[in-house]
């Protein structure tokens, strides 16, 4: 896979490369840009509802979270709709 985009939550000595075999949807907008998200063997529900994910990125630093739910028209894309502590 030749995609050299970071994906959300790997740590440090992990390859923060997408893997093959594996989904992903980008996170558009807010402190995680860019950025994309391990969606594999997320329910239909799970993908609809969107996710708060950790960041010390977003307005409310370390320990805050930054919301991001389905882009309209996009399903590859999630966007980003706010921070929250």
């Amino acid at each position: 896979m030749n995609d050299h985009r970071r994906v959300y939550g790997t740590d440090r000595g992990e390859d923060p490369r997408p893997q093959p075999g594996r989904t992903y949807t980008e996170l558009c907008g807010g402190p995680l840009d860019g950025q994309l998200l391990d969606t594999t063997g997320w329910t239909d529900d799970a993908l609809a509802e969107g996710a708060a994910l950790l960041t010390e990125a977003g307005a409310y630093g370390p320990g805050g979270r930054a919301l991001y739910g389905p882009a309209p028209g996009d399903p590859g894309c999630w966007d980003w709709t706010g921070d929250i502590p």
